[in-house]
Order: C-alpha cells, then structure tokens, then sequence
C-alpha cells in the first residue's frame, strides 16, 4: 500500500516543479506494462507521461492487490469507482458536510471535524490520465471502464457536493471567442487643392 501513498503524495504535489523526480520500482502490473526506473527513462518524457505511467501502474497494484485479485479484462466501471472512493483515505481537501458551520464557505475562519477527501480536480484529472493509458496499453476505447457512464456520473456528482460544501464555483470557464478584424474603415479624402495662378 506504499505505493498507494505515494501515488497520492505525487498526485497532490503535481503542480510542485520541484517535486518531479520520484523514483519508481520495476513493477510488472496484470497488464503486462512495466514501468522504468527513473534513471532509465528517457529525459524527453514530458511530466503528464511520467504521472499517467505512475497512475496507470498504481491502479495495475490496486487490481493485484483486490480481493479477489483481477484481471483488467474484468474490470468495470463498478472496480473504478471502488478505487476512487478507496483513495479519499489519501485525501487532503476539506469538504465540510451539510451540518457543519462551515458549510459553503471558501475560507472557513476555523478548524472542523469534515473529513479530508480528493479533491474533485485531482479525480477528474486522474480519469482522464487512467482513460488515455487504458487505450494506449491495448484496451478498446468501447470497453475503457474509465470512461463508463457510472464513472462519469460520480466525478459529477463529487463537483457538485465540493462546489456547495465548499463554497467554491466549478463551472466551464467560457473561451473568449476571437472577433474577426473589424475591417478598416477607409475615409476618402478630399482631393488636395491645386493651385491655378
């Protein structure tokens, strides 16, 4: 379960620059990938790459170590959302339940007793990585348990519950859309004057 934590540490600190060489043992998941070492993969490796590997090798230990151990052909929508709620354990976002206090607020001027859970964001983005790594490593984009309409269904209904007990806005932010070039307007002047003498 080690390897769980530290998933979560490197999850929750990805905007940290500093904090992006971290070292990862050679696991041979039940998918058949394996993950590099750290001094053995490439320097071009971009950070998204090096967190969908870890990502995708920590959800490989969490079907070895279910009960009963599956296989990723078995995999549904169902295990998904098991190991979303199983990482809420790891979790260091407040989200404040309806009775408390702070219910709604962004800046609670106190300390409570909510639990501490993944942040919506952090779910989203995680989903999405899981979503690309399946297809890459020879899943069917039909059979992607990470996209399944239940999976989907809960990171929204995670953003709604953190919106309200938070206080905080999730909604799209709106692309400003590009207005075409006005086009010039083109004054005509007057012919200049000549001068008949």
């Amino acid at each position: 379960m080690d390897s769980i934590q530290q998933f979560m540490d490197t999850s929750n600190s990805e905007h940290n620059l500093t904090n992006n060489t971290i070292t990862s043992t050679n696991i041979t998941t039940s998918f058949g990938a394996a993950s590099a070492s750290s001094s053995s993969s490439p320097a071009t490796t971009s950070r998204y790459e090096n967190q969908k590997r870890r990502d995708w090798n920590t959800f490989g230990q969490y079907l070895k170590n279910h009960r009963p151990p599956l296989s990723l052909s078995r995999c549904s929508g169902a295990n998904v959302l098991e190991f979303l709620r199983y990482l809420d354990q790891f979790g260091k976002t407040k989200v404040h339940t309806p009775m408390c206090p702070f219910y709604g607020h962004p800046n609670p001027p106190g300390p409570c007793t909510c639990p501490l859970k993944q942040a919506w964001g952090s779910l989203d983005a995680l989903i999405g990585r899981l979503r690309a790594a399946f297809e890459e490593n020879g899943g069917k984009p039909e059979a992607n348990p990470f996209g399944a309409r239940a999976v989907r269904l809960y990171l929204r209904e995670v953003r709604d519950l953190q919106s309200k007990a938070r206080g905080i806005s999730y909604e799209k932010k709106k692309k400003k859309r590009k207005q075409p070039p006005q086009q010039q307007q083109q004054t005509v002047l007057p012919p200049a004057p000549t001068s008949t003498q």
